[in-house]
Formats: structure tokens, C-alpha cells, sequence
């Protein structure tokens, strides 16, 4: 086992790790600006997945030798056109919008647990006090309602 390998294997590598990277990163800060805020949003389950591919696929671009940074470029262009087309289609598009986004649970109603969807969402309800408490509540019976949102997120929405 060569030790000095793992370590270190030579410059050249180093400095095209550096350049490609760069160029890479600042081509993909671009696409993003280009394709506007909805590409990154904090929405659903679907938009986690696009995040991880394009990290994925800038972290191919930095590391492996045998991606060129036009390529790697065209992978990311690929991936934010795509996700462009996907919210592009579900804005105009109910029935594909409720294909690729899940809709929001009510998780408390009027101080109550509405347990049958807390138990379809896997949230407790410890959870859904806790974040009652995080809100300014301090139990459940001061609470509107709680929503688990597109984004995983808990809305609480205390009485007044």
C-alpha cells in the first residue's frame, strides 16, 4: 500500500482540481443566477433531489479527470433546465404539480392532534409541541393549528 499516493499524487492534479473548480463553480453560480430563485427553493422533496445532483455533479466536475469542464458543464446546465421545465410545467399544471410536490398537513386543529395525519406523516407528537413552543405557545390547546408544510418545515399558528 502506497501511502505517499493517498497523500499526495502530483501537482498537476492539485492545480487542475483548482482551475476546473473554480471554472466550474463560477459556471454553475451562473446558471443559477440565470435560472432564477425557483431552482433552489426549499420547497418539496423534489427540489432536495436537484440540490444533491448538482452537488454531486460539481463534485464529478472537481475530482475525476475524466470530466471535462464542458461537460460537467452541460450536466449542470442539464440539471437546472430540467428543474426550470419541472416548476415551469407544475405552475401551469395542477395534476403534475401534485405529482412532483406533496401538499401541506394539518397536523393540530383547534388545540387538537389530528392524529390520523400525524401518524400518515410520521411526525409525533412531541414534534408538533415542540414546535407549538418554538412559537411562543406552551402546549397544544394554545394552538390554532400546526402544518407540516411542502418544505418538511412546522407552521404553527397560535390562537389569539
Amino acid at each position: 500500500m502506497d501511502l505517499g499516493g493517498m497523500l499526495f499524487q502530483t501537482w498537476s492534479g492539485i492545480v487542475r482540481t483548482i482551475l476546473v473548480g473554480t471554472l466550474a463553480y463560477a459556471t454553475l453560480v451562473l446558471f443559477l443566477r440565470i435560472s432564477g430563485k425557483r431552482t433552489l427553493a426549499k420547497l418539496n422533496a423534489f427540489d432536495l433531489v436537484v440540490t444533491v445532483a448538482l452537488g454531486s455533479t460539481l463534485s464529478a466536475i472537481l475530482l475525476q479527470e475524466s470530466v471535462a469542464l464542458a461537460e460537467g458543464a452541460a450536466a449542470l446546465a442539464l440539471l437546472i433546465v430540467l428543474q426550470f421545465f419541472v416548476t415551469f410545467v407544475s405552475v401551469r399544471w395542477k395534476g403534475f404539480a401534485s405529482g412532483v410536490r406533496s401538499e401541506p398537513a394539518l397536523l393540530v386543529r383547534d388545540g387538537m392532534y389530528c392524529d390520523g395525519a400525524m401518524k400518515r406523516e410520521r411526525v409525533t407528537r412531541d414534534e408538533a409541541l415542540s414546535a407549538i413552543r418554538a412559537a411562543g405557545g406552551r402546549g397544544v390547546g394554545e394552538a390554532e393549528a400546526v402544518i407540516l408544510e411542502s418544505d418538511g418545515t412546522l407552521s404553527v399558528v397560535l390562537r389569539s
